[in-house]
């Protein structure tokens, strides 16, 4: 699939607005010496652009876009939509938001809008229409760029109607909800539409610090999809003011990696590209950073845009250290390894005011291009310049998949028990992890995608399984595909009620097994997996009990009343293969039960160098980068080929150098 692009963009956020004139044209200079070629204007210029509910004013936002046109620079044009002006808080306070605590917010931060306010939905989409109808004709608009990183969290009086719509649409009758909810549970039933509220603090959601459980996860899992909706329908909504008067330029809005709050493959399905914006901690281990850009990639199975990420240090994390020289070089090549058309940071010049003054930027507060920051920009810049649009639109083959589900999400961690240390993305993330450091690409899928094009799939913490997924799953095995599920896998249907007959439920069959009981360990506890040959290794969080109904033991428990009990099992189903990993192992014990699915790496090299590939119309596109910050050796595998980038024969890279090699 080709990107809507005719080259690489490379720039990021501009805010010329914030900047007396004569800083403009010392700007497009510095953007010539760095060969950014992309800007993103307008993200929160609503204020500006609209002073009173009547009046719109756009000359200084057309001295901006002709200043860029001019200059040749690719415009990804915002629609302001992601903080709304003082003026609609003041005279509507009912498009504000109502938090989770339940306290009606006031007019302040970003975000922070109702999603069903239909006064909010009037000014947004008109605004969406306007500007496209000023500037959807301008060639250098290469993109639209909807709202900002868009967040859920509204429990209004708005919401709650809106809300009961939703139910109605989807259930039909007070009948079907109140046996999905199990509203028999604490005698919840409910006997009128208006009786049904949002689940926030006030009524069944329960708030502990960061962690937000319920009474009834049915209810809180159907707020979530529908808030998740509602959201959608705000995008949506600019997106078909846009098409009024723009029927081509691609229109998107960016997301955040494995943000909760949001179901981003339905999301997906209604953006022409994936956008995200990409903020690794000082720690971030980078295979949970290539675990999101597969992620982001996986959305639409399709190239996406790199709409964020910082030149240098962030501002908003409790430690905001900087990149090491070479370090954003490096992150950018890991983006385009895993699918990026597109590096865009925030900010391209450095706020002098407010909560981002500290957020990094492409020009800092000295103004300068002599900074070690603008040039490792400048330098960036020139090479993806000289790569021009030949990896535009490559593709990333990969032969293991990984389901992500945010259903899953949202019901597992709304669960109450048997762990509070159970986090989706931390199971997800332990499986990815062990395909990234063995060179063996994965591709992260929905839970309804295309099983058949995969030799393995990994469904960790299946926890929900929805009406025909045990099938599809079912049908991929017999057919000769291999399956990893484990623990807290098939134990609930779509609204959360058990699965009865025993766990996994309905993928009990497949497995072979029967999990008669969960253990559940704290932190300073933890038992043993025992393989065949004796060898042993740790595991944690989870045991399940299981009984053997068909399967054969590949490790059992080696402590507690359970041992000796199988801990992890294989069974073969039709042509194909189960595995169940009943537990949580440690890397070790991970590493010798997926050494079995006989995957073939990209390389066989042993390396701590990340090696990826990227292949369109025949041509492959090798990235060996390093992120170790120390040097390393170049690997066997490509000894003697000549680096895209520099044009020379690479014996070794230094710390945070990068080398693609064209095949």
């Amino acid at each position: 699939m080709k990107t809507p692009f005719s080259r690489i963009l490379y720039g990021g956020d501009y805010n010329p607005n914030q900047w007396p004139r004569e800083i403009w044209a010392q700007d497009m200079e510095l953007f010539k010496k760095a060969d950014i070629n992309s800007a993103t204007v307008n993200v929160f210029s609503w204020a500006k652009l609209q002073p009173d509910e009547n009046t719109y004013d756009f000359s200084e936002l057309d001295d901006i876009i002709a200043l860029l046109s001019e200059n040749g620079i690719d415009i990804v044009l915002a629609t302001a939509t992601g903080a709304m002006p003082a003026w609609m808080a003041k005279k509507y306070p009912e498009v504000t938001r109502v938090d989770f605590e339940g306290r009606r917010h006031k007019f302040g931060q970003r975000h922070n809008h109702c999603p069903n306010s239909l006064v909010w939905q009037k000014y947004a989409a008109k605004l969406a229409g306007e500007l496209a109808k000023r500037y959807g004709s301008n060639p250098h608009v290469v993109c639209w760029h909807i709202n900002n990183e868009y967040n859920t969290g509204c429990y209004c009086e708005n919401c709650e109607k809106a809300f009961r719509v939703w139910l109605r649409r989807k259930y039909g009758t007070l009948e079907a909800v109140n046996a999905a909810w199990n509203t028999e549970f604490w005698g919840h039933t409910f006997y009128d539409w208006d009786e049904i509220v949002a689940p926030n603090d006030l009524s069944d959601g329960m708030g502990f610090g960061f962690t937000r459980k319920t009474a009834f996860a049915g209810i809180s899992i159907d707020y979530d999809r529908f808030l998740s909706d509602s959201l959608l329908e705000n995008y949506k909504m600019e997106r078909d003011a846009i098409r009024e008067y723009d029927k081509e330029t691609p229109i998107t809005t960016n997301l955040m990696g494995t943000y909760k709050g949001l179901d981003y493959f339905k999301w997906a399905k209604e953006m022409d590209i994936v956008s995200w914006d990409n903020y690794p901690a000082y720690n971030t281990p980078w295979s949970l950073t290539a675990m999101k850009h597969d992620l982001m990639r996986g959305l639409k199975d399709a190239p996406f845009m790199l709409m964020e990420q910082t030149p240098s240090q962030q501002n908003w994390q409790p430690y905001n250290s900087l990149k090491k020289p070479g370090q954003m070089r490096a992150q950018s090549y890991q983006t385009v390894a895993h699918g990026a058309d597109t590096i865009q940071f925030f900010q391209l010049r450095r706020s002098k005011g407010a909560c981002e003054k500290f957020h990094g930027a492409v020009i800092a507060h000295s103004g300068s291009g002599d900074t070690r920051v603008f040039k490792e920009c400048a330098q960036l810049g020139t090479e993806l310049k000289g790569l021009g649009d030949e990896l535009l639109g490559a593709k990333n083959p990969a032969e293991v998949g990984i389901i992500f589900d945010w259903d899953n999400y949202w019901a597992l961690e709304y669960t109450s028990g048997p762990n509070i240390d159970l986090k989706y993305v931390d199971q997800i993330h332990q499986y990815y992890r062990y395909f990234y450091e063995r060179h063996l690409p994965v591709d992260m899928i929905p839970i309804d995608g295309d099983f058949s094009r995969y030799k393995v799939i990994c469904a960790p913490v299946l926890y929900m399984v929805k009406e025909g997924v045990a099938e599809a799953l079912e049908r991929f095995v017999e057919a000769g595909g291999t399956l990893v599920t484990g623990m807290m896998s098939g134990i609930v249907d779509q609204s959360d009620n058990v699965h009865l007959g025993g766990y996994p439920g309905p993928l009990r069959k497949m497995c072979g097994i029967w999990a008669e009981e969960i253990d559940a360990l704290a932190p300073e506890q933890g038992n043993t997996l025992v393989f065949g040959d004796g060898s042993w290794s740790k595991c944690s969080l989870l045991c399940d009990l299981i009984r053997l109904e068909g399967a054969e033991v590949v490790a059992s428990y080696g402590e507690d009343f359970y041992k000796g009990t199988p801990a992890v099992t294989r069974n073969s189903f039709g042509s194909g293969t189960v595995y169940y990993v009943g537990t949580q192992p440690d890397s070790e014990g991970l590493a010798r039960i997926l050494d079995e699915l006989k995957v073939e790496p990209l390389v066989r090299d042993e390396t701590p160098l990340e090696i990826d590939k990227r292949v369109i119309d025949g041509r492959e596109y090798w990235f060996i980068i390093n992120l170790t910050g120390t040097p390393q050796a170049m690997p066997e595998s490509f000894k003697g080929e000549t680096d895209m980038l520099t044009g020379r024969e690479v014996e070794e890279l230094s710390g945070f150098d990068t080398v693609i090699v064209k095949r």
